[in-house]
């Protein structure tokens, strides 16, 4: 291989790499929801029933949403109690946010709503009203129906208060509905991106308080005269 041809690989190589978007989630919800199996069945689409943190998880991995390759930075925080609420740092760093509870444990779904009442207070109520934070509640344990404490509709009212998609899922057995309600939450956060750049563009340009916008390639001089 010429020199040549070797550079245009390692630009190639480059280009590659500069175009990947990196996506920050926390994965939120109290003790034994199944937090961690919904993470890392997600991230290696292997199911692991037993875990035993006692700390909060990161992982870093790279998946294709949409043909496009996306870095997810996830944090599956080690909730201790039904009183532990996530730290302010952690929902702050957060680009969206997975919700979890359990069909088969009512105290899990109460908890949510402490979480996000929380959460308002962290990110603001304004900002999470403008969905400038997406999220998503995932209602785990599908398969454990005979165990069912919390209906799918109380899931879906709860969606709609928070305004935010909502899934039952089962980690145990589940893939591919795991995975696209992810690819969802990234699309979301992808769309909020696109709002705030072009939102910040209009504040730069002065189009929303009734600046003239000058173009370049038409000099002062030729403007009309006031």
């Amino acid at each position: 291989m010429n020199s040549n041809s070797g550079m245009r690989g390692i630009r190639q190589v480059r280009r590659k790499k500069s175009s990947l978007s990196e996506v920050k989630l926390v994965i939120l919800g109290a003790p034994g929801v199944g937090k961690s199996a919904l993470t890392v069945r997600f991230l290696t689409k292997r199911y692991i029933g037993e875990y035993d943190h006692q700390s909060d998880s990161r992982y870093k991995h790279e998946i294709a949403v949409d043909g496009d390759p996306v870095i997810f930075e996830i944090c599956d925080t080690s909730t201790k109690s039904a009183v532990d609420l996530p730290a302010a740092e952690l929902v702050s760093w957060a680009d969206g946010l997975v919700l979890v509870y359990s069909i088969t444990d009512r105290s899990s779904f109460t908890y949510l709503k402490q979480v996000f009442n929380h959460i308002q207070d962290v990110r603001g109520v304004a900002q999470v009203k403008e969905k400038d934070v997406p999220m998503l509640i995932l209602g785990n344990k599908g398969d454990m129906v005979h165990l069912r404490q919390v209906s799918s509709e109380e899931g879906e009212i709860l969606a709609k208060d928070f305004d935010c998609n909502f899934l039952e899922v089962a980690a145990a057995d589940q893939v591919n509905e795991i995975a696209e309600s992810f690819y969802e939450l990234c699309r979301e956060i992808s769309a909020v991106r696109r709002k705030n750049k072009t939102s910040l563009l209009e504040r730069v340009l002065g189009t929303k308080n009734g600046n003239r916008v000058y173009h370049r390639g038409k000099s002062d001089s030729s403007l009309s005269k006031y």
